[in-house]
């Protein structure tokens, strides 16, 4: 297929409006024989319109600085409909009888209460990992865009403000049920149940499946060993990766709400503390926990989540033994794994971005901001490697859950922007914002719902994981916010 130009139209007139010879022929792609980029950018000129070239006619886009607007709270609906304890979609509770404790220092059937959180991915399970990331992630969007969120929604989740951004409340949702799991100083949990929970579809509300226990689910201690109740096992080597992940999202909390709760801060602070020292004696990665399946998060590295725990820790206290832990952790793991690769392990390298760089960055001389930068411009550049001569510019790899690869690449190319000054990567960021909102080569948004009237996902499990929306909705604040 040759084509020299292409044309805009009016959709509603069908008028031919502007042409352009910006053509990029990309070749072959997956099943596709032929494909090509086109660059309109220049056009800007608020409307509807659709794309024509050679006799093909692309679906209907909208142009105006408006068309992220709302997108940000959009994405709150899920968490909402995911939470366990009270669920504000049912008007109804659920799981109130979590849990009993697995693998710790008390005894085993310990009763311990661990009500509350969201679930995982179209099942009911809870996991400490996702969630402290997930609430972290909400409270990074809050402090960076605050302008961009609304107030249509109490703390329960029900539909009434109550004078709090919708995405606070969401994240004292996360942050209280975190505190559960990390009851007293050297106490930790990091899931509640496991894959006996996969029984068949039923309402959270109509959940019978038994652990032998009655109701109560089984609450897995974070014991820096390995873990599996039956033949399979995890490959657990420490603490870190988990408490770094709660001590980065305590932290920032207690920054946050220290202007609108002064007491509940102070407790943020106090578990951000020893979270931080819980990780730091007892390094090393804490895998979820398989059971009948050889099925867990196969999380390898964890002094990412330290760097960031460290960070968030100096901004907090400005204990300068904190920044020098942060630097520590950034020389040991200074590009993300898994960038440039073809494949990996399931969620061998989450979150699958390093901002414990961006937030230590913000703390250091320029000249060491440069370095910390740099990081992530070479794992980028891997990136670009593998993308640069296809129509999508996609160098992704297609794994499970590959979609919470885009967002955090989307992610990484934004701090990098943001800490260079450098533009260099801006198609690809953006080609990989697209990615996600349909520009892919089955024409579907991913985000599911969005946009309203669009081609989106139906499969919450086979699309993307809950908590990639996390990390999209600090990209959705910062597009609604331009």
């Amino acid at each position: 297929m040759e084509c020299d130009q292409f044309h805009i139209h009016d959709a509603a007139t069908n008028e031919q409006i502007w042409s352009s010879g910006q053509i990029n022929d990309t070749g072959a792609y997956g099943p596709f024989v032929s494909t090509f980029r086109l660059n309109f950018s220049s056009f800007q000129k608020k409307g509807n319109y659709y794309l024509l070239m050679d006799g093909i006619r692309s679906p209907i886009f909208k142009i105006n600085d408006k068309v992220y607007d709302g997108s940000a709270d959009f994405l709150l609906k899920y968490l909402r409909q995911q939470r366990c304890g009270f669920n504000p979609f049912l008007s109804d509770s659920c799981h109130k009888s979590d849990g009993y404790t697995i693998y710790g220092p008390m005894p085993d059937g310990t009763h311990i209460d661990v009500t509350g959180g969201w679930h995982d991915a179209s099942d009911y399970l809870k996991y400490a990992a996702t969630s402290a990331n997930a609430t972290f992630q909400l409270l990074l969007a809050y402090r960076d865009h605050p302008s961009v969120f609304a107030d249509q929604y109490d703390a329960s989740g029900m539909p009434a403000p109550n004078g709090i951004p919708d995405i606070l409340d969401e994240a004292r949702w996360g942050l209280n049920w975190l505190m559960k799991m990390h009851p007293s100083e050297n106490y930790m949990f990091n899931q509640v149940a496991d894959d006996r929970d996969h029984a068949g579809f039923r309402l959270p509300t109509m959940d019978s499946v038994s652990y032998s226990r009655g109701l109560e689910r089984p609450v897995y201690f974070c014991s820096g060993k390995a873990q599996g109740i039956f033949e399979n096992k995890n490959r657990t080597t420490g603490v870190a990766s988990t408490a770094g992940k709660f001590a980065s999202a305590f932290a920032l909390g207690a920054e946050i709400f220290y202007y609108i709760d002064t007491t509940f801060a102070g407790v943020l602070q106090e578990k951000a503390l020893s979270a931080y020292e819980f990780g730091r004696e007892k390094p090393g990665v804490c895998q979820t926990a398989p059971c009948r399946a050889p099925y867990f998060y196969e999380e390898d590295n964890w002094v990412d989540d330290m760097e960031l725990a460290a960070a968030e820790m100096y901004s907090l206290t400005g204990d300068k033994d904190f920044l020098d832990d942060a630097y520590k952790y950034s020389q040991q793991e200074k590009i993300t794994p898994w960038l440039g690769e073809e494949t990996a392990r399931h969620y061998q390298w989450y979150p699958f971005i390093n901002i414990g760089h961006y937030e230590l960055a913000q703390n250091v001389p320029d000249e060491l901001k440069q370095e910390l930068a740099d990081y992530y411009q070479q794992g980028i550049e891997k990136v670009w490697q593998r993308a640069k001569d296809n129509a999508f510019l996609m160098g992704i790899p297609f794994i499970w859950c590959s979609n919470n690869l885009v967002a955090a690449f989307i992610t990484q190319c934004y701090l990098y922007r943001k800490l260079s000054g450098d533009s260099s990567y801006l198609k690809l960021e953006t080609a990989m914002r697209d990615w996600l909102l349909g520009c892919n080569p089955w024409g579907i948004s991913m985000v599911i719902g969005l946009p309203p009237d669009g081609n989106y996902a139906r499969d919450p499990t086979f699309g993307v994981h809950p908590f990639v929306w996390l990390q999209t909705r600090w990209r959705f604040a910062r597009w609604a916010g331009l």
